[in-house]
């Protein structure tokens, strides 16, 4: 019996040869794409990603078509490459930071005019709940569905979003998760203006976070805990009062922390940084267990006593991304970003993964 996967690849395998006019033909209906076709280690792989061509993909009933001009590179992308958040078939267009124009509207598509600019986020679909990002049909775009490494997706038009005006599609595309996500996880957070918030890891989101708390509470005091020296400067240039490393003491206990690591150790550490009821805030899909043995330090007494508690992100919801994205406009945020051709994702990817990180990295997608 021939699997949807095996049936798939061939498919890709057979529009991308040449030849015959039909065959011409084929070609000129397809799109570029970059594809999950196997789980494994991005850190022993130079290439984890395969380029192919795709048939063009065509919008159903209140949907639209997105040619795609620009699609973020998120950590998430590595967790489903490693199988620790795997897509449920393979292969899969990765990408949910995605920026472009409508192209096409599937029947009864009629909130955006053919050429506007909209963004599409990790949530592809779901309920419409309020709860929508905790329902069991949540399905996330480049993960269950085909996403952004790619020219060409589709979307129903309740979960895109019109783009501000004022920011670049390079410039917007980590607006749809690093910044969506952040804006959730600083609403977990729960601080008011006056209190401090710790940011621990200082990439893709958290240098938007900053930004976007320095706007909605002006008198709170960012510290922000970082391995990397150039992170801790970065982080101070945007209006941080103290950067340090992961493992030091903030110059006084915090009201809340955000955690945007893959990594066990930066949990630990920020509890012992925690004031008595603070709280930390996990905004992370999954963790590695590179380092899972840290977690034998915690110590009930230094970490854990005083009511404090740990509330972790879960995906993102319609409404975050519709909320943010005004608010984004009006500070303005501006992400730090460093741009990739679509052919160049692999290398993206890997020096995600192996770091050191300042601000987000951007596919440009032809």
């Amino acid at each position: 019996m021939i699997s949807t996967s095996e049936t798939r690849l061939s498919a890709i395998a057979r529009i991308g040869r040449t030849g015959t006019k039909g065959e011409f033909s084929k070609r000129s209906a397809t799109v570029k794409a970059m594809v999950i076709n196997r789980i494994l280690s991005v850190r022993d792989q130079e290439t984890p990603l395969a380029a192919v061509e795709l048939s063009v993909p065509e919008p159903e009933a209140g949907e639209i078509r997105v040619k795609i001009s620009a699609c973020g590179v998120c950590h998430t992308e590595l967790d489903e490459i490693e199988g620790r958040t795997p897509p449920p078939r393979l292969p899969v267009v990765p990408g949910h930071e995605v920026i472009g124009r409508v192209d096409k509207r599937g029947a009864g598509a009629s909130r955006f005019d053919i050429g506007e600019r909209v963004g599409v986020g990790w949530i592809h679909s779901s309920s419409g709940s309020a709860d929508e990002n905790l329902s069991p049909g949540f399905r996330a775009t480049g993960r269950d569905v085909d996403g952004g490494y790619a020219q060409y997706m589709t979307v129903s038009e309740t979960y895109a979003y019109p783009i501000p005006q004022g920011f670049s599609d390079a410039d917007a595309a980590p607006l749809l998760c690093a910044g969506a996500v952040g804006y959730r996880s600083l609403k977990l957070a729960r601080i008011r203006d006056g209190q401090t918030l710790g940011l621990t890891g200082f990439g893709g989101s958290a240098h938007l976070v900053l930004q976007l708390a320095r706007h909605l509470y002006p008198n709170a005091r960012v510290y922000v805990f970082a391995r990397d020296p150039e992170a801790r400067a970065f982080a101070l240039e945007l209006g941080a009062v103290w950067a340090g490393d992961t493992a030091e003491r903030s110059p006084v206990p915090l009201h809340a922390i955000i955690d945007t690591t893959p990594a066990w150790k930066p949990v630990v550490e920020a509890m012992a940084n925690l004031r008595p009821g603070g709280r930390l805030v996990i905004n992370a899909i999954r963790k590695e267990d590179g380092d899972k043995d840290y977690l034998l330090r915690i110590s009930y007494q230094d970490h854990l006593w005083l009511e404090k508690e740990i509330k972790s992100v879960a995906n993102v919801t319609h409404r975050d991304i519709a909320e943010f994205l005004p608010i984004a406009g009006e500070i303005p945020l501006r992400p730090q970003v460093q741009t990739y051709r679509l052919d160049e994702a692999n290398r993206a990817l890997r020096e995600l993964k192996l770091g050191p990180v300042r601000g987000s990295k951007v596919l440009l997608i032809d």
